[in-house]
């Protein structure tokens, strides 16, 4: 069996980490007997100095036409006065609207030997292992109107937060459909208590939720959720939110893990189709340094072979090599050790 992925490096830092992923992913798909054949294709700040465009209409071709992409990180001070619509991360927005990205999965689990490298106590953190589950194509990110706008007190910017019941109904169900393949515990965060959209969003969750009398439903604005995450993350199972309060949420939860280094992320269409990345920036500070830690990367890299090309065992295998070189003690500088970028890489590869 053949796979097309489409390799997206980014910027900065992201080239090094998808370096890394690309060499276990060839390994493990080499075990389950998959052939992978790569194309690369720019996006991000590099795009635009190349090409004008974050996102070059020969990038989006490659990715609408592949099984799926590989992305490392866009971004970096050296755009940020460019013209707005330029910026790196809008070729990626835009790229998630093209290919109907709606769905984005963030698990945030504890490795055993890891949980020292958490901020926070270990009694608070043991056993954490949860999945945030971000509604990716939607909502203040997205809305019309936006930009500059006219007020009785003068020029102003604004921004519309906005969704549909469709688009709130379908990232919901994913929510039901993956918690009760775990703990059977789907929280709701919304701001139910202010904001009419969060008012729409918790009727739609309701009403879905009776087709999952198997899956226990709880509720919790928003602030609360943030609140939770540091004082009992080990609540929760799967977490399903809007588009800026998953943004948010998922990034507190790596804090809970140890590091935002570690925290892969799958987006999703509805028949499969994903675009794979980090959650973490570009970090341009130890570009080139061979300092960022790729485990991120790599373990997007698994997610890509478990939701996009359905072999779940060569998933398996790369978690579980990533969980043996952190038991064996391989550490990037963001947990504490001073191991490069194709070091950490290469205790993985050694372990799978």
């Amino acid at each position: 069996m053949s796979k097309h992925i489409v390799v997206m490096p980014g910027d900065h830092i992201g080239p090094e980490v998808i370096e890394q992923a690309t060499a276990v992913m060839e390994v493990a798909a080499g075990k389950a007997g998959l052939d992978v054949k790569y194309s690369e294709a720019d996006i991000g700040g590099g795009a635009y100095d190349k090409h004008g465009t974050p996102l070059p209409e020969a990038s989006l071709e490659q990715a609408r036409n592949a099984d799926a992409v590989l992305l490392g990180a866009v971004g970096g001070p050296k755009w940020d006065t460019i013209d707005f619509k330029h910026r790196p991360e809008r070729g990626l927005l835009r790229l998630r609207a093209e290919l109907d990205l709606f769905a984005n999965l963030r698990p945030a689990a504890i490795y055993g030997d890891l949980v020292e490298a958490s901020t926070l106590k270990r009694s608070v953190v043991e056993g954490t292992d949860l999945m945030v589950i971000r509604e990716l194509t939607g909502g203040i990110y997205f809305g019309e109107p936006r930009g500059e706008m006219t007020s009785p007190r003068g020029p102003a910017v604004g921004n519309t937060m906005i969704y549909t019941e469709h688009e709130v109904e379908r990232i919901v169900r994913v929510g039901f459909d993956i918690a009760r393949k775990r703990r059977g515990k789907l929280c709701s965060v919304d701001k139910a208590n202010v904001l009419e959209t969060s008012q729409l969003w918790r009727d739609v969750v309701i009403e879905v939720s009776a087709e999952y009398p198997d899956v226990a439903l709880s509720h919790m604005y928003v602030d609360n959720a943030a609140m939770q995450l540091v004082r009992n993350p080990g609540q929760f199972d799967v977490i399903v939110t809007g588009n800026l309060f998953g943004d948010i949420l998922s990034d507190q939860a790596s804090m809970c893990v140890g590091s935002i280094g570690l925290l892969a992320s799958a987006s999703l269409d509805a028949n499969g189709k994903g675009l794979y990345e980090p959650i973490h920036g570009s970090a341009p500070d130890i570009a080139g340094q061979g300092k960022a830690n790729p485990l991120a990367t790599i373990l997007s890299a698994a997610m890509m072979l478990r939701y996009s090309l359905g072999m779940a065992d060569a998933a398996d295998r790369i978690e579980a090599a990533v969980a043996k070189a952190l038991a064996t003690g391989a550490r990037s500088a963001d947990l504490g050790g001073a191991m490069s970028t194709r070091d950490m890489g290469d205790a993985v590869l050694a372990a799978l």
